[in-house]
């Protein structure tokens, strides 16, 4: 494999054995558990002006503080997305200063582009033929998409609720296809059935280890993007969770290597119709209990994620940051993607819109300080979601007339 200098192998987070990356591909091979990318910190010399020199035009440009090189990467340009500055959020919502990181700018339109360049990366490496995976949707399109610049195979379980985008997507950069009925949980039961006859490389959330790795870049470049000043808040729209433990682990390497003194404090945000990370966040326990799927009632599909697998490492991430856990409903949620539009001029996802929905609540509860800066990660482009909105909002304009 063609690996940096200060790659170390792949830590089990259960048992804590260490793995050579050549060998051990997914989960750890003695007990299952999630296998994390490990470093030897002491042969990592970055200073802020070393980064500051290096292009800003992908987030390869972090290389030293990840698995594979630049030059190795299955890489279409992903990351160096805007952070924008966002003052009359700021003013609604009390808050010293609001910024927003436009994930939407990514080659697929959303930060899923992010874990697939290190999962298809790997992938190359370890010489694979065919990928798969199951998902709520986008991380479908972009594995597919990562898949074709590899000269690969790709297999994607969808859901029946995920969008017509994702799954037009899918084919459209030549995947196969397979969609399920009911939730995530059963498109993961149809692979994970398909998975055992065949002989193919995983790109699935938490069984990979690298795609938690390469979307630890958007912390990279939020502090970058601050000048170097650790924002108060990184608020998540969390279904899996895979971002927001990224961008922990990311955030404790910048002040291992004395980048940064403090931590930002991690916020999960969810949708009250499928809240089990914020539900095991304020019943004080160490993982979630599984929403059943039955009880799912938000029509948010990109984190209508009932059994996030990893829920042990982001509530973690929240405690260890200082952050919390919010859920706010639908309606609130729609609003606030509209009302960023129409006053920030920004295009936040249907799905992604619980970030500021739950930094509203945040703020009006106290968590958030009239001096805080506050990053919302906007994970997805306005477009992935565009019947939601544009519902919504013709919704909102027959109240107002009645």
């Amino acid at each position: 494999m063609q690996t940096t200098e200060a790659f170390a192998g792949l830590d089990c987070v259960d048992c804590g054995d260490r793995f050579d990356a050549e060998t051990a591909t997914h989960n750890c091979p003695n007990c299952g558990g999630i296998l994390d990318p490990a470093y030897d910190y002491d042969r990592i010399d970055l200073t802020r002006e070393e980064i500051e020199a290096e292009p800003f035009d992908s987030l390869w440009r972090y290389d030293a503080l990840l698995p594979f090189p630049r030059e190795a990467a299955v890489s279409l340009g992903e990351g160096a997305t805007p952070l924008v500055e966002c003052p009359a959020l700021a003013e609604a919502m009390g808050v010293g200063e609001v910024y927003f990181k436009d994930e939407g700018h990514n080659p697929t339109g959303t930060f899923k582009d992010r874990g697939q360049t290190g999962a298809l990366t790997a992938a190359a490496q370890h010489g694979a033929e065919t990928v798969a995976l199951n998902t709520a949707g986008n991380a479908g399109q972009s594995s597919a998409a990562y898949a074709a610049r590899a000269g690969m195979d790709s297999h994607v379980w969808l859901p029946e609720r995920a969008g017509y985008t994702q799954k037009a997507m899918v084919e459209v950069h030549g995947g196969e296809l397979h969609v399920t009925e009911g939730e995530i949980t059963d498109a993961g039961a149809a692979y994970a059935e398909r998975m055992e006859d065949e002989d193919w490389y995983s790109a699935k959330t938490f069984v990979t280890p690298y795609r938690h790795e390469t979307k630890k870049s958007m912390v990279y470049e939020s502090i970058e993007q601050l000048d170097w000043e650790v924002p108060d808040a990184v608020v998540y729209p969390t279904g899996g969770g895979v971002g927001l433990v990224g961008m922990h682990k990311g955030a404790k390497e910048f002040r291992e290597l004395g980048l940064i003194d403090e931590l930002p404090g991690m916020y999960a945000a969810q949708a009250e119709g499928c809240a089990p990370v914020v539900r095991a966040w304020e019943e004080g326990k160490s993982i979630h209990e599984a929403w059943g799927g039955e009880n799912i009632t938000t029509v948010l599909n990109g984190i209508a994620v009932p059994d996030p697998g990893a829920s042990p490492l982001i509530l973690d991430a929240l405690e260890e940051s200082g952050g919390g856990a919010v859920a706010a409903e639908d309606e609130a949620i729609l609003d606030a993607a509209i009302e960023v539009a129409q006053t920030e001029g920004l295009e936040m996802g249907a799905t992604c819109a619980v970030a500021a929905a739950g930094a509203f609540d945040l703020a009006a509860d106290g968590e958030l300080g009239e001096d805080d800066t506050v990053v919302l990660l906007n994970t997805g482009a306005g477009n992935k979601d565009v019947d939601t909105l544009r519902s919504h909002l013709g919704e909102r304009q027959f109240e107002a007339e009645e």
